[in-house]
């Protein structure tokens, strides 16, 4: 009788119901990452961790115009940070997972929340719903945004059919789930720019707003979306075959977009691309063995043409990771994390500098309620 266990094992790995549609394609070969550009130069071992042990999953990070900083946890919690981490203050909590954030001039923040949609938070500490769906498809894992000098709201939805907790199924089934969105408070109508995305994720704008990038993470691709110009209503590739997941993005006004890397591609995951019946198999297992990145820190810097012209890592011990969002703000680089416990912060000329230093000691402190 024990042959029924292993074929009872098959006949669920071969035929159990799964809520996927694999779809085939072929990625291209990734960079290495132990010789020529991309290889292991340990960087960002010099990360210092602020607000050390008291933050849970600090994915994003905004500034405001004197300095602060804010950013959402996986506790549905948005808070307000010096930056140098010595004060830290509770502003609300959406009661989902705020994923990307923006600081307006009133002080108010717009935030995408991954369970809620598109958020505002008042002043005062309350919520105002603002999209949670559009052109009649709901929000599913709403996950970044950029807001113009217009008030306009560019953001992404990751995947509108699989939520937070199964994010890992859009990746093997490689649909294009995600989209491109357009939102204006002024007139409370919506737009969808672009569809047919995968994994929409970061968003950033452009010098002068003339275009809008969006992360395609499981593509290993940039998309841009032109708004400007000759160009307007263009689409068009700005960066591809990243040699890792492409997060959130963000733009330092000048001369750089500064790309977090969730981590390094997986060889089994290309290697699967082309074969959709295997991870339709895959998907059957729990997703808690899925590959997850590794805790490490992954950073590019990618120039106004989309060249990458800067790469910084590390993967060693106590590595900050895995990195989801990182900032420049008067000459240092602010680092979030989906699951880390702090804020990282370096300094850009100490990574430029080609010297590896320690970390700085953490600063410790307790976000007041």
């Amino acid at each position: 009788m024990f042959w029924l266990i292993p074929l009872t094992l098959v006949v669920y790995l071969v035929g159990w119901p799964v809520d996927i549609t694999p779809v085939a394609w072929n990625p291209p070969v990734a960079p290495s990452l132990k010789e020529g550009f991309y290889a292991k130069d340990d960087a960002l071992r010099g990360v210092q961790r602020i607000v050390d042990g008291g933050l849970a999953g600090p994915e994003a990070i905004a500034f405001d115009a004197q300095g602060r900083l804010y950013t959402g946890l996986s506790d549905g919690r948005v808070v307000s940070v010096s930056a140098d981490g010595s004060d830290c203050r509770v502003l609300g909590n959406t009661g989902g997972r705020p994923a990307g954030l923006q600081v307006q001039a009133d002080g108010s923040l717009v935030i995408a929340d991954a369970m809620k949609g598109l958020l505002h938070l008042r002043t005062d500490g309350t919520f105002d719903s603002w999209v949670t769906a559009v052109d009649g498809v709901p929000l599913g894992l709403t996950d970044d945004l950029a807001v113009d000098g217009r008030g306009r709201v560019f953001f992404s939805d990751a995947s509108w059919k699989f939520g937070l907790p199964e994010h890992r199924l859009d990746a093997l089934e490689h649909g294009g789930r995600g989209r491109l969105m357009l939102h204006d408070p002024a007139s409370k109508g919506s737009a969808t720019l672009l569809a047919d995305l995968q994994f929409a994720n970061g968003v950033a704008l452009g010098p002068d707003e003339q275009f809008v990038l969006v992360n395609q993470t499981t593509d290993y691709r940039i998309t841009r979306y032109w708004m400007k110009g000759e160009r307007s209503g263009k689409v068009e590739t700005f960066a591809e075959n990243l040699p890792g997941f492409p997060d959130n993005i963000t733009f330092n006004g000048s001369d750089r977009f500064w790309v977090a890397l969730f981590g390094p591609r997986d060889p089994l995951l290309d290697k699967l691309g082309p074969i959709p019946f295997l991870r339709t198999v895959i998907a059957r297992l729990p997703m808690s063995w899925l590959p997850d990145g590794g805790r490490q820190g992954f950073v590019l810097g990618l120039d106004l043409d989309g060249k990458v012209v800067e790469q910084y890592r590390y993967d060693g011990p106590g590595a900050f990771g895995p990195v989801t969002s990182v900032r420049e703000h008067d000459g240092v680089l602010y680092l979030g994390s989906l699951d880390d416990t702090a804020i990282g912060r370096i300094s850009l000329a100490d990574l430029r500098s080609g010297v590896v230093k320690d970390p700085p000691p953490p600063v410790k402190s307790t976000c007041k309620p």
